[in-house]
């Protein structure tokens, strides 16, 4: 069984955002900065992406490393962003899955509604997904 306790922060140890994650999540809505401005507090992370262009958006859409042609990610501000654990270790599936249960607990905690691309039907499923996206988080669109 994998441990995960060491990666969350105390006081004494607290993580903070880097030059580059600041400016990226300074691109998103208020809502996902107030949200990973917290997080980091507890778990150290680093925001990959924030408000992308269409031409950006179009790009990973050919490349197969999106499904949607003009995502959340192009509005202004961005209203989804890419965050993954630091150290970045992409193939490490683990620690995505407990971090974002990580992020949408403390997101229900501050009542943020928020979708996470690992469990894109937000039914606390995650095998049933078709694509998996472990480091983006989205405002849900409100019904």
């Amino acid at each position: 069984m994998t441990s995960f306790g060491h990666l969350l922060k105390t006081d004494s140890n607290m993580a903070k955002f880097g030059k580059k994650s600041k400016e990226n999540l300074e691109t998103c809505h208020e809502d996902l900065q107030k949200l990973f401005n917290e997080v980091i507090k507890h778990f150290d992370c680093t925001v990959t992406q924030g408000h992308r262009t269409i031409e950006e958006q179009q790009e990973l859409y050919k490349k197969g490393l999106t499904k949607v042609k003009f995502g959340r990610h192009c509005h202004s501000p961005s209203i989804a962003v890419d965050v993954t654990p630091y150290p970045v270790d992409y193939e490490n599936t683990d620690r995505h899955y407990y971090f974002g249960g990580f992020v949408l607990g403390i997101a229900q905690s501050m009542g943020l509604s928020i979708r996470w691309g690992g469990d894109w039907d937000s039914d606390r499923e995650t095998k049933d997904q078709t694509f998996n996206d472990l480091v983006h988080f989205e405002i849900r669109k409100k019904k």
